[in-house]
């Protein structure tokens, strides 16, 4: 069977992916990252994706796949997806809850074709509840998380963060969760149903925000780029920038003193105790911005290291890839396309040490592999050409 040799990890495995947007995608990624026979699905009717499908976006979630186009619909079209299910390992979708029931392919229906099949479910909301049928959004499961009642700064209103973190966080979770199915089929021989959705992957990301809520009851707020309560921890305006510092802890509180020459600031009983810097935190950052203002961002990033106090330069993109350690750990990876030649895409960021994860193949076009993947399902030529004339595949 042809296969992409992204890595021997997890070439043992077969997954049928009918996701779409980000949140599934990102789930998928990881497997074909690391050697899985990954085969997208995709509809016969060609969806309007605007010319994205050469974009950054489309390019870099779907690298090391196989695809082929299936109307699942269509009885036959039912029947081919059957037949994969039967040598598949994992199906992954990213429907609304109810529309894999009426296709058929919920866990219940899979499992009578294949008791060993795993099936990851990515919502918005869950797959039950009162918001079952509301259709799922990044920014919609920020707001709802509550990830944009603690970001920005209370004077700007409520504020997402700049990039998809629910879907993102929603897709590594359904990984991890098929990952966990996977080893427990080891052994019960048995798959199962695995569910994520971006509304928990939101108060997941949220963690001790969240939890300072749950255990006691307060109400997390928008602090912009202060630690709402470590301090000093924040963004600081040096002589030509800004930069990171992260000085919590009463050690740490001596160290960042004791390296930007202001000791009086460590005697001062105004910020004797975290408590206290935390409930001072204006006049503590007005103090701090006034002593780094003497030296440049660059300089104070090699002053606090030495002194192993946690700093850093806040960088535009093309500044973080141009950085020395980006480069070092190979946080992009060129990949060939037949048609849009060398494109750099954001590189898997686990290492493994004997079976890394490689970008081996660019996204495939739609449908490209149909042909290959429905001969290795054992259709006859002539069968696969009679699919098409029916728009089955």
């Amino acid at each position: 069977m042809p296969r992409i040799n992204a890595s021997p990890a997890l070439a043992d495995l077969r997954i049928l992916d009918l996701t779409r947007v980000r949140a599934g995608p990102t789930c998928v990624r990881h497997f074909a990252d690391f050697g899985a026979d990954v085969i997208k699905i995709e509809t016969t009717e060609a969806e309007d994706l605007g010319g994205a499908r050469d974009g950054p976006d489309f390019q870099n979630l779907h690298r090391n796949k196989r695809a082929i186009t299936l109307n699942l619909k269509a009885p036959e079209g039912k029947e081919i997806f059957s037949r994969l299910v039967k040598t598949a390992d994992v199906v992954v979708e990213n429907y609304r809850p109810d529309v894999k029931f009426r296709l058929g392919i919920d866990y219940e229906s899979l499992k009578k074709i294949n008791k060993r099949v795993i099936l990851a479910s990515i919502s918005g909301f869950g797959q039950d509840g009162p918001y079952q049928s509301r259709p799922g959004f990044d920014q919609i499961a920020q707001g709802l998380s509550g990830i944009m009642s603690v970001t920005g700064t209370a004077d700007a209103g409520p504020m997402r963060v700049g990039c998809a973190v629910a879907d993102v966080g929603a897709g590594l979770l359904a990984a991890l969760g098929v990952m966990t199915a996977l080893y427990e089929r080891e052994r019960s021989g048995e798959g199962q149903w695995v569910q994520s959705n971006l509304l928990q992957a939101g108060i997941q990301l949220l963690d001790f925000q969240a939890a300072r809520f749950t255990m006691s009851g307060e109400v997390p707020q928008q602090m912009g780029n202060d630690h709402p309560t470590s301090m000093p921890t924040s963004a600081y305006r040096t002589a030509d920038g800004y930069i990171n510092v992260a000085a919590a802890g009463s050690a740490m509180w001596q160290k960042v003193c004791e390296a930007i020459g202001r000791m009086d600031l460590h005697e001062d009983p105004d910020f004797k105790r975290a408590t206290d810097r935390a409930k001072n935190r204006v006049r503590l950052n007005a103090e701090f911005t006034k002593a780094l203002a003497a030296k440049t961002s660059a300089e104070w990033v090699a002053i606090l290291n030495k002194a192993g106090v946690p700093c850093g330069p806040i960088y535009a993109m093309d500044e973080v890839f141009a950085d020395p350690q980006v480069k070092h750990v190979q946080a992009s990876a060129p990949v060939e396309h037949p048609k849009l030649g060398t494109l750099n895409l954001i590189n898997n960021p686990i290492k493994l040490s004997r079976t890394p994860p490689k970008l081996a193949t660019a996204t495939p076009e739609r449908g490209e592999h149909t042909a290959e993947v429905l001969l290795e399902a054992g259709y006859g030529a002539t069968e696969i050409e009679d699919f098409k004339k029916k728009g089955v595949v």
